[in-house]
C-alpha cells in the first residue's frame, strides 16, 4: 500500500497565510529556541514583549518554512532548529534584539536566541550580541548629525578667529574715542 501525500487542513493553510502575511510586514525576526520553558515562563515572556509592541508566536517549522518563502524571507529557514518561538519586530527593528536579550538575561530565562533575520541576513553568535548592544535609532542619528555637524563647527571657529581679533583688540581705541568724545560734549560751546 503505498502513502499519500497529506493534505494540508484550513487551519494550517489560514496559519501559513497569517505568517506570509507578518513575515512581509515585520522589519526583524529572531528566532528562540524555547525548549526547557514552562507555560508561566512562556506567558510572562509574550507579555513582556507584548508591551512593548512586539509579537512573540511558537510556531511550527514547516509552517513558517511555507511563510517564509511565500513571503520572500527564505533566509529565515535557516535559523528553523528544533522547538522555535518566533519574535517579529514591525518598527525598530534592533527592539526586539535587545527586548529578548535583555529578557533573557534579568530573569534567566532558558529561552536561548538561535538568530535573528534583519534585511535579508542572517545574524548569529557574535553578530547577534553586536546587534543587542547597537544604541537606539535615534541615538544613532544624534551621533550621525553631531559627526556631520563637526567640520562645519571647525570651520566656523577657524572663520571666525580673524574678526574675533579684531573686536578683542578694538577695546583699547574705542575706549580712547569714548573718553575724547565724553571731554568734547561736557566742554562749553564757543
Amino acid at each position: 500500500m503505498t502513502r499519500g501525500v497529506a493534505m494540508p487542513t484550513d487551519k494550517k493553510i489560514l496559519e501559513v497565510e497569517k505568517l506570509t502575511d507578518k513575515l512581509s510586514r515585520m522589519s526583524v525576526a529572531v528566532i528562540t529556541d524555547i525548549r526547557g520553558m514552562s507555560v508561566n515562563a512562556m506567558t510572562d515572556l509574550r507579555q513582556h514583549l507584548r508591551e512593548q509592541g512586539i509579537e512573540y508566536r511558537v510556531v511550527k517549522n514547516t509552517l513558517t518554512a511555507r511563510a517564509a518563502d511565500a513571503s520572500g524571507h527564505p533566509e529565515i529557514k535557516q535559523a528553523l532548529e528544533g522547538s522555535v518561538g518566533l519574535i517579529l519586530g514591525y518598527a525598530d527593528p534592533i527592539q526586539p534584539v535587545k527586548a529578548i536579550t535583555d529578557y533573557v538575561r534579568t530573569n534567566r530565562s532558558p529561552a536561548t536566541i538561535i538568530a535573528a533575520v534583519l534585511d535579508g541576513r542572517v545574524f548569529r553568535g557574535q553578530q547577534l550580541a553586536a546587534l543587542a548592544t547597537t544604541p537606539p535609532r535615534e541615538v544613532l542619528a544624534a551621533q550621525l548629525v553631531g559627526q556631520l555637524a563637526s567640520p562645519m563647527v571647525r570651520l566656523a571657529t577657524v572663520l571666525s578667529q580673524p574678526v574675533r581679533r579684531i573686536v578683542t583688540g578694538m577695546p583699547g581705541p574705542l575706549r580712547s574715542l569714548t573718553t575724547v568724545l565724553q571731554q568734547r560734549i561736557g566742554q562749553p560751546r564757543r
